[in-house]
């Protein structure tokens, strides 16, 4: 089915101010409360947020089939698991309607003032219910640099890293959406030059860039994805800033990995950008050192997207500093490679499971995508515009990741998925 959705000589009717992240093409996906204490699916051109209940009741879904009730609940996991073709046929006579040339909305007042809201006057909520999560950690940049820092004997890279996607399964329960304050939470750590660990609040408390993968009902259990169709079961993506108390991580790692130091909060951002509106934007991802089996070798060499990526941590002064610039395409380990693995022995899949790439790091110390390597573990501590120094987060700090891919014709972005640090509750 032609993605006409993405047409990027498409004008809308709705005003767009040049270099918005949510251009006519973008056409992503959210769950938001109106003015009026009404949960709505929806979506968003510019500064709009649109009321795809609404939408839906007066008609401009016509033709298309769908249940009176799929725009009217207060996650996106039905609509997820009406798989692809649902997904491109809605985006389309979104488009369609939103089109400079088409009358059919734009000229019914009536009808505007109970589908359009300015997006400002909605409170984004949680995009989807989260039945499992999955983080990976598929940048060889990172993954090469923790090694280092933790200085292994031995090569960086573990022995197995460069022949599978690693991953482990986090806490669902605590991913919130853009906007929610985190606390800094208490753990175990093992000061240094010490046998016993002592118990407290985190002082090493970091984040992580990353972008998260959404799947739908892909398989049955017992059922692998093929790599070649794993695309197919990816709904979209969103940024998350997956959290970590490096300190408390330290100490608790060695056996099985981490727990109190990750489960804490991973945060989303609340607009969901389907894998057909990146489509424009697709690229090769970084060629293989070692040949992979052959379950995660894909036909297609154009397997990773463009998107450029930047942290700012914002001071409670409202100073604004630029920690990291990377990008998705750096990113060892593809999407497809991700969820082909993670379903090889019949694990599966269902409709709102979301999946982290994992540290996203480049190639150079200011596209890294931690303070534990920005900061290098505290060693090279980090001066901003007031001239305080940071090694890693203090309580009042407000991190803003931000996605978009760009070219001559179009921005696709993600907008902001942003968390404040706040106190740890007293004990």
């Amino acid at each position: 089915m032609e993605i006409i959705a993405n047409n990027q000589n498409r004008k809308t009717w709705l005003p767009v101010v040049d270099g918005c992240d949510f251009p006519i093409q973008n056409i992503p996906f959210g769950v938001f409360i109106t003015k009026d204490d009404i949960i709505t699916i929806g979506t968003r051109i510019g500064e709009y947020a649109i009321d795809l209940g609404a939408f839906h009741q007066l008609g401009y879904f016509n033709g298309i089939p769908l249940t009176d009730d799929i725009f009217m609940q207060d996650s996106l996991n039905d609509f997820i698991a009406d798989g692809r073709k649902t997904w491109r046929l809605v985006r389309n006579r979104i488009a369609e309607v939103f089109d400079a040339e088409n009358s059919s909305l734009r000229d019914n007042k009536k009808h505007r003032d109970v589908i359009i809201f300015d997006v400002n006057e909605v409170e984004m909520l949680m995009p989807i219910d989260v039945g499992d999560y999955t983080d990976f950690y598929s940048s060889k940049e990172h993954a090469t640099n923790v090694g280092k820092i933790f200085k292994r004997k031995d090569e960086a890279l573990i022995p197995n890293w460069l022949h599978i996607p690693v991953g482990y399964h986090g806490r669902s329960s605590s991913v919130v959406v853009s906007g929610t304050n985190i606390r800094r939470p208490y753990g175990q750590t093992l000061l240094d030059n010490a046998s016993t660990p002592v118990f407290g609040p985190s002082k090493k408390l970091d984040m992580e860039l990353e972008i998260a993968f959404i799947t739908t009902s892909a398989n049955d259990l017992g059922k692998p994805i093929n790599i070649n169709e794993a695309e197919e079961n990816i709904f979209g993506m969103v940024l998350l800033n997956d959290w970590s108390a490096r300190d408390i991580q330290k100490w608790e790692n060695a056996p099985l990995g981490p727990f109190l130091s990750k489960n804490f909060a991973s945060t989303i951002s609340p607009w969901i950008v389907t894998l057909d509106a990146l489509e424009p934007f697709r690229c090769e991802s970084p060629k293989q050192k070692i040949e992979p089996l052959p379950y995660l070798q894909a036909k297609n060499t154009n397997n990773s997207f463009d998107i450029k990526l930047e942290v700012t941590l914002e001071t409670e002064n409202g100073d604004l500093n630029t920690l990291s610039n990377s990008n998705f395409k750096y990113l060892y380990w593809t999407m497809a490679q991700q969820l082909a693995h993670h379903t090889i022995n019949g694990c599966n899949v269902r409709a709102g499971d979301l999946m982290g790439s994992g540290t996203i790091s480049g190639p150079t110390e200011d596209s890294f995508g931690s303070l534990l390597e920005l900061t290098w573990n505290g060693e090279k501590p980090i001066t901003l515009k007031d001239g305080t120094t940071r090694t890693f987060l203090n309580d009042g700090d407000n991190l803003i990741l931000r996605g978009y891919c760009e070219n001559k014709n179009c921005r696709i972005g993600f907008g902001k998925c942003t968390g404040k640090i706040l106190p740890p509750i007293k004990h």
